[in-house]
């Protein structure tokens, strides 16, 4: 009896004590924290099981967020954009043959009322309804969508009473679009095509990992159509999902199904570097103090090229209603929504990566899969250990002893065991602190988490001064003990790096090449660095793309339109802040 008051006794604690945590979060970090499936298509999963979503879309209905992606079995949502709550659902009937699971969906709000729909090539998927969405309370709308779209996506104008379907998928077809009847849910039988890609001119639509690839058409995919200020921009994703130079363009018109032509600053949404890579096939939707926000698929792509998770980023249209989204640091940690936030001016909280390629100590390691890849800022890259057991621990030192404020700790899928979606696993551990190696206070307890983690984000209550970072695993879902990023970010006790110097932009000459798509970005090697964000755009005030490189200084960078003239500045950055900005650097 005795023994299970202490059980219940330190169960209320830990809940007690995740609650305080959670409560007092104001930031979050990318990839989002959701307890993705394990590879729910099974000849996905030939190279591996693993976890895998992509093609999301968040709405917001009765001032809650809902998410939905590619085969969950399922969809979240949440009050803060923090905490999300997994509601279990198949939307297939028997007699609906599909190949999916509700593949890429479209959702949308239209008369007080959430509805869904995935993907399909023919009249076999129902459109579902629900006043009740934070349960499992669907009905359908209509049991078949004549028209048969895949990537399809919806805009339903409330003053107009007229609903929108925009949906492709191909490196072949254009985008096409049609008025749907808002009492049938059918097409009016006015299908219109409505853009294609031109990697000729944009450089950053070309397929290939690094838009190199001239042998094979570029895919174009992911529709999501935007109004704002009587306009309406069509925004979607190529060159295909596998790169991490996967993005999110837009076209704008004043007239839902005509006239679409190519915004200047493009891709908008675009996020080539860092820890985690790719914001292509998204959303665009407002928070609930209407601010814009961008949800959109992370290429990881190790188990298979189809292994993706999703990231949320700022958004908006600025004073010109140029779209944008801003993924400067969109990796660190992010302000969540917030009243008289500045999207422009980016959410990011000023909390530094300390340990990036910083000394590491582990228990064990499964062959190649060695000690440093846990943070090495690659995604795709990961430390093992040789089991799952509680003996099991990694150990982190960060040179000097700094201030934390949160930790990420992103799991890794080596030796998984099992397919599909289950409620009953979840990740067990504990973080310990120390300035000498010799005392040590537990700092995070989650030794009673009943919660799938896989990218579990913990924002402390009160930054701790520490240097070692001890991580003790007690439980893991499936597989063995595994980590493709333990990152620690807060601020270190020295001194920013100096300004950037001798930085120049080499563009490749039209005359000697025909190309003018590309250039080669160079800088002075900063001693205190250690990485750098350079940021474009095509006006002096309008920096909006960004690019961030980790340990080294040049990139090639061939996301270019051919016919414009470009403004660069770069900065750089280490575990105690970030440097000035270079002066505007212009290229014709």
């Amino acid at each position: 009896m005795q023994n299970k008051k202490s059980v219940i006794i330190g169960l209320v604690v830990s809940l007690l004590y995740s609650s305080l945590l959670l409560a007092q979060q104001k930031t979050f970090c990318n990839p989002i924290n959701i307890d993705y499936g394990y590879t729910p298509i099974p000849n996905f999963a030939s190279q591996g099981k693993h976890r895998a979503t992509a093609d999301p879309v968040i709405v917001t209905f009765k001032e809650k967020y809902f998410l939905f992606s590619t085969n969950q079995w399922g969809y979240w949502w949440s009050d803060d954009m923090l905490q999300w709550n997994f509601i279990s659902r198949k939307f297939l009937l028997p007699h609906h043959k599909v190949y999916d699971e509700l593949c890429a969906p479209a959702a949308f709000v239209m008369k007080d009322e959430l509805y869904v729909i995935g993907s399909t090539h023919g009249p076999s998927f129902p459109i579902w309804k629900s006043k009740n969405p934070t349960e499992d309370d669907w009905k359908i709308a209509v049991d078949s969508l004549k028209v048969g779209a895949w990537d399809p996506a919806f805009l339903y104008e409330e003053d107009k009473d007229e609903l929108y379907l925009y949906w492709g998928s191909s490196n072949e077809f254009p985008l096409m679009g049609t008025k749907i009847n808002t009492k049938t849910l059918q097409s009016e039988g006015y299908v219109k095509p409505l853009m294609s890609l031109h990697p000729e001119d944009h450089g950053w639509e070309r397929f290939g990992e690094y838009n190199d690839n001239t042998f094979l058409q570029p895919f174009m995919e992911g529709a999501w159509v935007t109004k704002y200020n009587d306009k309406y921009y069509l925004q979607y994703g190529a060159p295909a999902t596998e790169f991490s130079g996967y993005a999110d363009g837009v076209y704008v018109s004043n007239d839902p199904l005509e006239r679409y032509t190519y915004q200047s600053h493009n891709p908008f949404a675009y996020k080539p570097g860092g820890f985690t890579k790719g914001v292509g096939h998204g959303a665009t939707y407002q928070d609930n103090y209407g601010n814009w926000w961008h949800v959109s698929t992370i290429v990881l792509g190790v188990k298979n090229n189809f292994e993706r998770r999703i990231g949320i980023w700022p958004a908006g249209f600025d004073e010109d209603d140029v779209m944008y989204c801003n993924t400067a640091y969109g990796d660190y940690p992010t302000f969540l929504p917030h009243k008289n936030a500045s999207h422009i001016k980016g959410l990011f909280s000023g909390w530094m990566l300390l340990n990036y390629n910083k000394p590491v100590e582990v228990s064990s390691t499964l062959g190649g899969y060695q000690a440093n890849f846990a943070v090495d800022e690659d995604m795709k890259t990961y430390w093992s250990a040789k089991t799952s057991n509680r003996s099991e621990w990694l150990q982190t030192d960060l040179g000097e002893v700094s201030s934390i404020n949160a930790i990420q700790i992103n799991f890794a899928d080596q030796d998984v065991a099992f397919l599909g979606k289950s409620s009953d696993i979840f990740h067990q551990y504990v973080i310990k602190a120390s300035t000498d190696r010799k005392r040590w206070e537990t700092i995070v307890d989650k030794s009673e988490n009943k919660a799938d983690v896989p990218h579990d984000y913990i924002e402390l209550a009160k930054p701790i001064k520490a240097r070692y970072l001890r991580l003790e695993n007690l439980k893991m879902p499936t597989g063995k003990f595994a980590l493709s990023g333990f990152r620690v970010f807060g601020k270190g006790s020295s001194d920013v790096p100096e300004q950037v110097e001798d930085f120049i932009v080499l563009r490749a000459d039209p005359k000697k090449y025909g190309e003018r798509r590309s250039a080669w970005l160079k800088w002075k090697q900063n001693d205190f660095a250690n990485g750098y964000v350079i940021y474009f755009g095509k006006s002096a005030d309008k920096l909006y793309g960004s690019i961030m490189v980790y340990g080294r200084n040049d990139y090639f960078f061939t996301g270019m339109d051919r016919v414009d003239s470009y403004y660069f500045q770069i900065e750089a950055f280490n575990n105690n802040g970030i440097s000035e900005r270079t002066p505007l650097l212009f290229s014709k």
